[in-house]
């Protein structure tokens, strides 16, 4: 027996492990017959991984490309929480009050979002930068995690906010190039489909679908943030001087449209959006329309001398300062005789251009009116623009070329009159004015805007003409002398209108403008300026054409454009 010994207990040996494997197979079978569909699905989609993969929206560049970022999107973390973990924990109550400490959010709410056992998932607070959120988890909160997120910023705040607008929550823009470019700006977000291991690390060799994200394009705008600098600071200066309720300010190239610096007060930090209210987020100078008062006047000249119904010489009777025609009596600041159509535009006479305007007649007053853009948007690339009031010829009464001519009746935006001014500038062309110049992906340019012309309401003659009536106004004796830019020679026409309240003019309300360009020899850049409801001093010359010296005088500065004794000497 002993010599079998070792061959029996090999026998024995193998048949017990032979025996406990048949038992281990069987219990497996159980086991497996045991779980029902729904617990297999379960652990299925425990493992699974699906995953929407973060994408950056584009920057936004001043006109000087990636040298100055106007936006660009930050990496932080969402807080967030899953409250059947919180509540196995039993330390709910801890939890809420630890998040309330480090987030500097409301106790109550965290805890009211925590009690939601029947959800696996509740965001406590987004957007939180990456060093504070660190310091939550490191707290160690059960059930509390970190999610990678893209939170829109805005690097000089309340600068250039009414031109570049912001990103609401959703990550949608929601004004200015961020709405009107969303499409570009914000990419094409990834996908992954996988599977995930006990840790919940994704198993790469499991991957089933993969997309990568695509990031959003960047703009660059023509809006140079020097130029936008003085703007802002002037517009800032002038609320504050002049007690004003709101302000604006555009520069533009006047053989091109490009916009150049756009300005609107009050203003807003973009960074908190959230706590602007509607009449702060307001762009003004493309958003509200107003009577533009005696800078309506280049309208009305123009399209005279156009026409050939009146020439610069023509003499007309400005009645002393008050003149009743139709029953209605219409007044002059200054009272004035006889004055040439030269000295009507130098001397701003209300009377000399409603006569004018009646020897033209309403059907051409109308439609010189449209041809200079009145009435219609300008097509401008930013959301929210207005598109002026130009009431219908069947809607005029006896009396309305004789207002309309002037400025009342009639609302235009700032930009309109912009526009107006640089195609006087321009020889009669107008352009469309375009704040964006490129949109572009890893530098390669996706669109490129070039200068587009939209017509040419008066010939080069008549802006010829034009151009040297309105170097006039900020002469000796001129209306605009405030607008004088040491070196240049400076072009254009002051306004003061009266608003209207609760359907009739104020007597203590006004809109200060002045809008021109220079050097008025040879234009480059124009500039329009509208102070609303300034105190004590309300009309363009006192308050608006002053403004217009300071923001146009540093600009040709920056620009290096040449005075005019520079330039002529070069000749």
């Amino acid at each position: 027996m002993k010599a079998n010994e070792p061959k029996y207990k090999f026998i024995v040996s193998a048949v017990l492990l032979m025996l406990a494997m048949i038992g281990l197979g069987l219990r497996l079978a159980f086991l497996h017959l045991g779980v029902s569909d729904k617990d297999r699905e379960n652990v299925e989609l425990s493992r699974r991984c699906e995953k929407t993969l973060d994408v950056r929206r584009g920057n936004i560049y001043d006109c000087h490309g990636d040298q100055n970022v106007l936006a660009m999107d930050l990496p932080v973390k969402n807080v967030c929480a899953d409250p059947k973990i919180v509540a196995r924990s039993n330390a709910a109550s801890d939890v809420a009050m630890m998040l309330s400490e480090k987030l500097k959010i409301s106790a109550d709410e965290v805890a009211v979002r925590l009690r939601q056992s029947d959800r696996r998932y509740v965001a406590l607070k987004r957007f939180v930068p990456n060093e504070e959120a660190e310091n939550v988890v490191t707290g160690k909160l059960s059930g509390v995690f970190l999610e990678d997120a893209m939170m829109r910023f805005y690097p000089q705040k309340s600068f250039m906010c009414h031109v570049l607008g912001f990103v609401n929550n959703e990550g949608s823009g929601s004004s200015g190039v961020e709405q009107e470019l969303d499409r570009y700006l914000k990419g094409c977000p990834g996908f992954l489909e996988s599977q995930k291991n006990a840790l919940k690390q994704e198993l790469y060799t499991q991957r089933e679908r993969y997309l990568p994200s695509v990031n959003g394009a960047d703009v660059i705008l023509n809006l140079d943030q020097n130029i936008q600098y003085i703007v802002e600071k002037t517009l800032d200066e002038v609320m504050v001087e002049h007690n004003a309720k709101a302000a604006w300010a555009i520069v533009g190239h006047v053989k091109t449209g490009r916009i150049m610096a756009m300005g609107s007060r009050p203003a807003f930090d973009l960074n908190e959006f959230k706590n602007a209210d509607e009449n702060v987020l307001l762009n003004r100078a493309i958003g509200i329309v107003y009577e533009p008062g005696s800078t309506f006047k280049m309208v009305t000249i123009s399209a005279a001398i156009n026409e050939k119904v009146v020439t610069p010489e023509v003499v007309v009777n400005c009645e002393n300062g008050a003149w009743m025609y139709k029953g209605k009596i219409l007044r002059d600041y200054h009272p004035y005789g006889d004055l040439n159509v030269a000295d009507v535009i130098k001397k701003s006479s209300n009377i000399g251009t409603a006569k004018v305007a009646l020897m033209m007649g309403d059907r051409m007053l109308y439609d010189y009116a449209r041809a200079f853009g009145v009435g219609s948007k300008t097509g401008v690339d930013l959301p929210g623009e207005e598109g002026g009031i130009l009431r219908p010829l069947s809607e005029w009464s006896s009396i309305s070329s004789t207002r309309i001519a002037i400025g009342q009746g009639v609302a235009v935006t700032a930009l309109q009159m912009l526009m107006i001014v640089s195609s006087i500038a321009n020889d009669g062309f107008m352009m469309r004015p375009y704040v964006v110049s490129a949109v572009s992906r890893d530098k390669d340019a996706l669109v490129r805007t070039q200068p587009e012309v939209l017509g040419r309401p008066i010939s080069g003659e008549t802006a010829a003409i034009m151009r040297n009536l309105l170097k006039s106004v900020t002469e000796d004796g001129g209306t605009g002398k405030g607008a004088r830019v040491d070196g240049y020679e400076v072009a254009g026409k002051t306004g003061t209108a009266q608003k209207v309240i609760d359907g009739q003019y104020s007597s203590t309300a006004y809109v200060a403008s002045f809008v021109g360009y220079l050097p008025a020899d040879n234009p480059e850049i124009a500039v329009v300026v509208g102070v609303d409801e300034p105190q004590p001093y309300h009309t363009g010359g006192m308050v608006a054409a002053p403004v217009f010296s300071k923001i146009a005088g540093l600009t040709v500065r920056y620009l290096d454009i040449l005075p005019d004794s520079e330039r002529i000497a070069k000749k």
